[in-house]
């Protein structure tokens, strides 16, 4: 069986990746790192891993990188590596969500691809700057919504697409975890220090850092827009400040209805992703605790199990996928993903040729802007006594 990731590609070496932040402490960076070596089409072989140079040195030593690419400074890095003849083909920005703005312009300036962790900016402002200049640019910008690589969420966008579920009618997504259930980020948890932290997470707490993936799965899976939206954020943690939970009402442009709930307070709930779509002819549902499987209740018939790379399978599902079915993919193969899709896309670059039309899923600058959108539109709306908003 071929493996994702190693079909198409003719370059005869792995692709060159460098990372800005993810140093000692962090979480996502240490994530992108496996996924990205996970189908053997990238080495990460640079870095800025902190905006602290003595962290960031120890963090490259760490990571085995060579000294004269081991750097202090996303600047000097953007820099050097742009004028090495063996310099990396993209950067991946891992650090906390105010700096993505800054790190994405000294890259896309410098003329390398960028991936990077949502939500792509803390302002509108920034967002609508950053993807005018990618766009300038003609670079490749990735933006690691990761459950978009899961092969059931793609067969889901595709059934869709292909009318089996008939009009879209209503649309409900959830993501909802417990792990900010306490004041968390007064034992020294980094993650939840900043990310709690408005100056470093931005305007919206759990909306910013969970809301946006379920609001980009709705979007991604339904292949339709929320034009607008009634939102009430709220901070049950006392002493927070920043939301913890939050309730909407979704209007897509299409006219389905639409319900997104979003909690880090949600006791005894670890990582619940879910989403349901309904048509007028058929409904689906999927969730992110139980990847394999997505179920298909056609109007009047039995329910079906469809299992990611085995029964009821299409050709989008099975070409995200790495192994027989049976054997569970997840978290880490989803984000892995991302990283052989964005891979393929810059190699056919390279080559002169057209990527994999699988490859083109990942979301893009684009999305990335419709992000932050959603969360300066569900600020607005909360502060508005949940007043209808356009996204």
């Amino acid at each position: 069986m071929t493996i994702a990731g190693s079909r198409d590609q003719k370059l005869n070496r792995r692709l060159r990746l460098g990372m800005v932040g993810g140093g000692r402490g962090a979480f996502i960076g240490a994530v992108h790192r496996i996924a990205a070596r996970l189908d053997d089409r990238w080495e990460l072989v640079a870095g800025a891993l902190s905006s602290d140079p003595e962290r960031a040195r120890l963090s490259g030593e760490d990571l085995l990188l060579p000294s004269d690419r081991n750097y202090g400074n996303l600047h000097e890095m953007a820099q050097r590596e742009a004028d090495r003849e063996d310099g990396i083909d993209a950067v991946a920005i891992v650090t906390p969500n105010h700096a993505h703005a800054a790190v994405a312009e000294a890259f896309l300036k410098a003329g390398i691809h960028v991936i990077c962790d949502k939500p792509l900016t803390t302002t509108v402002q920034e967002a609508d700057r950053l993807a005018q200049l990618a766009r300038e640019s003609g670079l490749i910008f990735a933006v690691t919504h990761n459950y978009t690589g899961y092969p059931l969420v793609r067969q889901a966008r595709a059934m869709v697409a292909e009318g089996e579920l008939g009009t879209i009618r209503v649309v409900q997504v959830e993501y909802a975890q417990d792990w900010l259930a306490t004041r968390v980020e007064e034992t020294g948890s980094k993650q939840a220090e900043w990310r709690t932290d408005p100056s470093r997470s931005g305007p919206a707490g759990a909306v910013g850092d969970i809301g946006t993936h379920a609001f980009n799965l709705a979007e991604f899976i339904v292949g339709d827009e929320v034009a607008s939206l009634s939102a009430e954020l709220h901070t049950f943690v006392q002493g927070r400040r920043l939301d913890d939970n939050a309730h909407m009402m979704l209007r897509f442009a299409s006219g389905a209805k639409g319900m997104l709930w979003c909690s880090q307070v949600a006791s005894g709930l670890e990582n619940g992703l879910r989403i349901r779509v309904y048509g007028d002819k058929a409904g689906l549902e999927w969730e992110q605790e139980n990847p394999n499987a997505l179920l298909f209740s056609p109007l009047g018939e039995p329910p079906r199990i469809i299992r990611r790379n085995g029964y009821g399978a299409n050709d989008v599902s099975r070409a995200a996928s790495r192994i027989p079915g049976g054997h569970p993919e997840g978290y880490l193969e989803g984000f892995a993903q991302l990283y052989a899709d964005i891979a393929e896309q810059i190699a056919a670059r390279i080559e002169g040729r057209e990527p994999n039309p699988f490859s083109l899923q990942v979301p893009n600058v684009e999305h990335g802007v419709r992000g932050v959108r959603f969360i300066d539109a569900a600020v607005r709306s909360s502060q508005n006594k949940a007043a209808w908003v356009d996204v």
